[in-house]
């Protein structure tokens, strides 16, 4: 790939959204098993436990029968795969990188992270979305159990560019400024909107303040929107740009919902400091729900019939400092179970209005209050002293 690529749209494809990790894990392992040349496997949470003891099996597997295996696991997401695990692996014959490994010299760099969730088993299947390998995400023993989760499972044209992406983060990875690649990603115009043909899809990405392809067609689509704008994410804190689009959206009449993560949620500070942000949207016609049952960590939006999937939040930290990627299509078939999957997420959640939200408690606002105003102050903080 080179550098500073937009992908082109490919036809030909094919989509199956899979709910949950007791639905998409073992369909990932069973294709790793079959694997007969190459397995690439890109994650950002990796911890020990019984989802990374059966993944290490067919991983290990693969590579005792001659499959060539490369994982690229992030150092920070990483820290609780232990050195046994990561040497059972290695002395199988899997090659293993750790991105960007925490170092106290690098300062605020340790802040690049590799955030991509990319599974890819030789040219026949590959899966990308938003989960790890942790137990949160699928427990062999408790398979109803777990986060709230989906992958894509995508065949076709496809995969090429998902290939490229990986193997340009693999190369980049053992460079001395790998955050900043010494041929620095460019800017690049989006690709136009094709004629919509079933099987379409695009690799979307970003690259660590280099490169937001992922966040402009995100803001082309919303800005295009005729009928809805649906989007799901556990870590609400977007870009101004963002928050624009989606007023905007709301003001000329779109049906523009938010799924939300409620108190169900790994990091209750993330979820206080973006509620700042509900009364401007609820106002101009924004509706919120807070998914109830479990924790909500799905990135997911349906703009009329273009669909996004994968990795990124679309929130301000994601965008300064994470490697992201998504794949966006024009699939009939997977905007149909995409938006099942809406409305099932919007069944089961607690519309916040605006009644509701001046009815909150005094416990809530100052949280919000204090986690907002630390959100806006680290922020200002690091931009001031970026590279």
């Amino acid at each position: 790939m080179r550098d500073g690529a937009v992908f082109p749209w490919r036809g030909g494809n094919r989509f199956a959204l899979l709910i949950d990790g007791a639905c998409f894990f073992p369909r990932m392992l069973e294709a790793i098993a079959q694997a007969r040349e190459q397995v690439e496997l890109e994650l950002y949470l990796v911890e020990d436990g019984r989802c990374v003891q059966a993944l290490s099996e067919v991983l290990i597997g693969a590579a005792q029968r001659g499959v060539r295996v490369r994982c690229l696991f992030d150092a920070f997401g990483g820290l609780k795969l232990s050195n046994a695990s990561r040497i059972a692996l290695q002395t199988a014959g899997v090659e293993l990188l750790l991105y960007n490994p925490l170092r106290w010299r690098r300062g605020v760099r340790n802040l690049f992270r590799d955030h991509r969730k990319i599974l890819l088993v030789d040219d026949e299947v590959g899966y990308v979305g938003g989960t790890g390998a942790t137990d949160e995400f699928w427990d062999p023993d408790q398979p109803e159990q777990g986060w709230h989760e989906v992958m894509v499972e995508m065949r076709g044209p496809l995969l090429d560019d998902w290939r490229a992406l990986f193997d340009y983060q693999w190369k980049r990875c053992g460079e001395r400024r790998f955050w900043w690649p010494r041929e620095p990603l460019m800017p690049a115009r989006l690709p136009a909107a094709p004629p919509r043909e079933e099987g379409l899809g695009r690799v979307a990405y970003a690259a660590a303040r280099q490169h937001r392809d992922i966040l402009r067609a995100l803001l082309r689509s919303v800005g295009q929107a005729k009928k809805q704008v649906w989007l799901a994410t556990p870590y609400f804190l977007p870009t101004r740009k963002v928050r624009r689009a989606l007023i905007k959206a709301a003001l000329r009449g779109v049906d523009v919902k938010l799924l939300l993560t409620s108190r169900n949620t790994d990091h209750p500070p993330v979820r206080y400091a973006g509620q700042r942000y509900y009364p401007r949207l609820l106002r101009a016609g924004v509706r919120i729900f807070e998914y109830q049952p479990r924790f909500l960590h799905l990135k997911m939006v349906q703009v009329d019939d273009w669909v996004s999937i994968g990795s990124c939040n679309f929130d301000h930290w994601n965008l300064r400092w994470n490697l992201e990627a998504n794949l966006e299509a024009y699939d009939p078939s997977l905007s149909a179970a995409v938006a099942d999957c809406f409305v099932e997420g919007f069944e089961n959640s607690l519309e916040i209005t605006l009644e509701s939200w001046h009815a909150r408690p005094l416990r809530t606002r100052v949280f919000q209050r204090v986690w907002g105003w630390m959100d806006r102050l680290v922020i200002n903080l690091i931009d001031q002293r970026r590279d």
